[in-house]
């Protein structure tokens, strides 16, 4: 019979998927590593078995025991996976810019979980790392995985995704480009890759307002500023951040990450998170200047799944002003909608005037589509019926059909808004046809509203 002995048999000996859409245009081959595809989702489930085993093997790690880490949640996650093989107590502390999912996910696997502030500083004692720290000392036969210092994570790739690339590409790679946040995955893939071809170039994917490329180039630690992406990046320079196997850092913005890690989902099937979004943007960078020769192989850290409520999100993307103009759809824009109205409100000809006005009114709209069997074929504006109704009240008991306007025009629900903006150029409101069915209507002031 095949079968594993437990789950922690599952991880390493991730695939390479070849990209084909979102590279169309460049060289190199582009090689997707899918770390998602370990049984925790991420690459992370590489360093919790090696971090805990060595520290078993070292006898800092006593049976009972409590392992303590201060983690974005992959990490956290494959630290739990092996505490609940094992036996041992988890507990982790998280900032409260990580994902919910990524909390739940932790509590799920029975782990407890402390949520501090992302805001403070890395010498505050409320950092999550220094209240990790706190917390192990304060706990009786506890441990701290510490990933950011511990020789095990950079170790782990070394033995593991190293050798996997090489084997997979059969030593043809030229490029490899990962993140950077406690170092592990770049220096310890980088040192094997280096070792075995010194021509091979490791590439650092980072965020802006992150230390580490202005660290690399200048050799300053500058201060570190707010982003979005979660997992990689940093306001110090980790232990594990081996400089030396370290070509090129590659600056990415959070607005390129995510929406590159969307258009993998929709346009590669690879659901991810926002730091192979990251990572996934820097590779594609580097491919415009290589040639078909090249091979550039990078990391999908983890899965998409962790982030439906954060960067998959299209009304938490609009929040934070991500959602790119270029790639709204009416649709889009018709369901994020912000005011508490029903996506259509509408009238039929056959209607009295009044019933149009009082619809109006309820609902704060200044125009309404006249629908008749589905179709539109007219439109009511507040301003102009009220300047009928001061010449004529008794227009009030009239029919909708004799004072409504011309139709708004429908368009298909997948339209961007950049090519619909023609048509509300001479009209204040735009009807949304989905499948044949009028669904919603999106006016000006909605079109306006995406970047307010």
């Amino acid at each position: 019979m095949n079968y594993k002995n437990n789950i922690l048999e599952l991880v390493g000996n991730t695939p390479l998927v070849k990209l084909n859409t979102v590279s169309e245009g460049l060289k190199p081959l582009l090689l997707a590593k899918m770390e998602s595809h370990n049984p925790g989702g991420s690459v992370k489930d590489r360093i919790g078995i090696t971090m805990i085993e060595r520290a078993e093997k070292s006898g800092e790690l006593k049976p009972g025991g409590t392992v303590v880490e201060a983690t974005s949640g992959n990490t956290g996650i494959g630290l739990a996976l092996c505490c609940a093989i094992k036996g041992y107590r988890s507990v982790f502390v998280m900032t409260d810019k990580c994902s919910q999912e990524k909390v739940r996910y932790l509590k799920a696997l029975g782990a407890d979980v402390i949520v501090v502030p992302a805001a403070a500083k890395h010498d505050s004692p409320e950092h999550y790392v220094n209240t990790a720290r706190r917390i192990t000392r304060e706990t009786p036969n506890a441990i701290m995985a510490f990933q950011y210092g511990n020789p095990a994570n950079p170790d782990a790739h070394y033995r593991t995704t190293g050798p996997e690339i090489w084997e997979a590409t059969e030593g043809r790679i030229t490029h490899f480009v990962a993140g950077m946040g406690t170092g592990g995955t770049i220096s310890g893939t980088g040192r094997f890759l280096k070792e075995k071809n010194p021509k091979v170039k490791i590439i650092g994917a980072d965020p802006y307002g992150s230390v580490f490329k202005t660290f690399k180039e200048s050799g300053q630690l500058m201060e570190s500023t707010p982003y979005l992406v979660e997992g990689i990046g940093q306001d110090i320079i980790p232990e594990n951040v081996h400089m030396k196997y370290i070509d090129e850092i590659v600056n990415v913005t959070d607005r390129d990450s995510f929406n590159m890690a969307r258009r993998l989902g929709r346009e590669e099937g690879i659901f991810c998170g926002g730091s192979s979004g990251t990572i996934a943007w820097a590779a594609l960078k580097i491919a415009e200047s290589l040639t078909e020769n090249d091979i550039i192989v990078f990391i999908i850290c983890d899965t998409g799944e962790r982030y439906l409520s954060k960067f998959l999100s299209d009304e938490w993307m609009k929040e934070k002003r991500l959602l790119g103009f270029e790639r709204m759809t009416l649709g889009l824009v018709n369901e994020m909608k912000m005011h508490n109205a029903p996506r259509l409100v509408l009238v039929s000809p056959e209607n009295q005037v009044s019933d149009a006005l009082q619809l109006m009114n309820a609902h704060g709209l200044s125009q309404l589509p006249v629908l008749d069997e589905g179709n539109s074929v007219g439109s009511i504006r507040e301003g102009r019926v009220m300047a009928q109704l001061l010449n004529n009240r008794e227009l009030l008991q009239a029919p909708v059909s004799e004072v409504m306007d011309a139709p708004f025009p429908v368009v298909n629900e997948s339209v961007e808004v950049e090519r619909a903006i023609k048509y509300l150029k001479n009209s204040p409101a735009i009807l949304i046809e989905e499948y044949g069915r009028i669904v919603g209507i999106v006016t000006r002031f909605d079109v306006l509203d995406i970047h307010v």
